[in-house]
């Protein structure tokens, strides 16, 4: 079902609301579970149950061909490994313990592509019946590799490309490779159109920063030649001090009026061209905590929920640890600011001791998701004033580990596909 399908709710004779089944697969509500929803004058919005499952993160190796300068590989002091098969068998068990089937996303903090085994995951994976995305730097993405990405009928590919030209991109990758990519991703294109299924569907993510952000428009016009539908923009997570100059959120951390508010004015604008005036009027307005719609949508310029949250996701590390979120897989250090930060992993289970579904109905962990559902956690990205700030172990709320208030993914500055 498209995002922007309409559907029909009947209400029976007891005044409850009827959702189609198609819904409710979608929404994935267990009998008895809690389903939220929000009321605004614009009408009801109703979120996913947090029972759903419709996403699995699967990282089958930490390891890496290129040594990117953005990279949390480069602050952290972790053993790099492999998934080895009997992990991954567990996983592949566990995921079909759930109706429907969740989508299987195959990254993490390395390359999928350097795990030997990754073309025979895809294909276990789709012969279940799951769907399956994948991301990768597309270096290593050859004409062996790519034939068989298309033959198995991988669902979306992912690419991370961070520059125009090969003296952009191997300022961020560190590596003249961007010709090398682009000739891959040219080949593809033509595998894909020539298959039964044409796929797979070709997703874009750039990492923007003070250095490449020019660079967007000519890496959205590249790509979309070469048949990429979908582009993920994403701030860069300043792991290493000389990174805090990159950053192009450095005053929206601490605009706090930046958000929508409830007891400001409203102020409704007609779609207008988007020129410089126009813009800096939007913003002064949104200064003023006054609550901006644009052609009856309202605006907001900031986030306060977990993205990994909304997609009903988990995350697995390639020695089998589960993860609520691909963030908490490893322990990393990133500035806040100039304040040092260290987000300790936080792990719910592990898939060599338990079944993946008894993992995620176990009732600590599905509080936890209920806590980030509500998300009453400190400020830390725009308050930044305490002790407590500089790790994500506790708040001045009194939330324990995971104290997520300090997570730019929350907050609307970093985004993964």
């Amino acid at each position: 079902m498209k995002k922007t399908s309409a559907i029909s709710i009947h209400l029976d004779e007891h005044g409850h609301l009827i959702l189609p089944e198609e819904v409710l697969k979608l929404f994935g509500p267990s009998h008895g579970s809690e389903i939220r929803a929000e009321l605004s004058e614009q009408g009801l919005v109703i979120r996913h149950s947090t029972s759903a499952l419709a996403r699995v993160y699967i990282e089958p190796t930490n390891a890496c061909n290129l040594d990117c300068r953005t990279c949390m590989r480069n602050v952290w002091d972790e053993p790099i490994g492999k998934m080895s098969t009997e992990i991954f068998s567990s996983i592949l068990k566990g995921i079909q313990s759930f109706t429907p089937l969740p989508m299987v996303f195959f990254g993490g903090y390395g390359e999928p592509l350097a795990h030997p085994d990754i073309p025979d995951m895809i294909a276990a994976v789709r012969n279940v019946g799951a769907k399956v995305e994948m991301i990768t730097n597309g270096t290593m993405l050859n004409e062996t590799t790519a034939s068989r990405l298309v033959e198995l009928g991988l669902n979306r590919l992912w690419v991370s490309i961070d520059g125009a030209t090969p003296a952009s991109y191997a300022d961020v990758r560190l590596g003249d490779l961007l010709p090398l990519v682009l000739a891959n991703l040219t080949r593809l294109q033509n595998l894909s159109y020539h298959s039964r299924l044409n796929l797979p569907k070709l997703g874009i993510a750039f990492v923007a920063m003070q250095r490449n952000i020019a660079d967007l428009p000519e890496v959205v016009r590249m790509v979309k030649l070469l048949g990429a539908d979908q582009f993920s923009v994403s701030n860069v997570l300043p792991h290493t001090h000389d990174l805090c100059e990159q950053v192009l959120f450095a005053r929206s951390m601490y605009e706090s009026d930046l958000q929508p508010s409830k007891w400001g004015p409203e102020v409704s604008l007609p779609r207008m061209d988007p020129t410089t005036t126009i813009l800096d009027c939007v913003k002064e307005i949104l200064k003023g905590g006054n609550e901006l719609l644009i052609a009856r949508q309202s605006l907001g310029m900031g986030a306060k929920s977990c993205p990994f949250l909304e997609k009903d996701s988990i995350s697995i590390r390639w020695d089998g640890a589960v993860s609520p979120c691909l963030p908490l897989l490893h322990t990393h250090v990133s500035y806040l600011a100039d304040v040092l930060r260290t987000s300790h992993a936080y792990l719910v289970g592990n898939v060599n001791d338990r079944n993946l579904i008894d993992i995620w109905n176990d009732p600590e962990y599905v509080g936890l998701r209920e806590r980030l559902q509500d998300f009453d956690f400190s400020p830390c990205t725009f308050c930044n004033s305490c002790s407590m700030a500089e790790s994500n172990l506790e708040d001045c709320f009194g939330n324990s580990h995971p104290a997520c208030g300090g997570c730019l993914w929350t907050q609307g500055f970093i985004q993964c596909p």
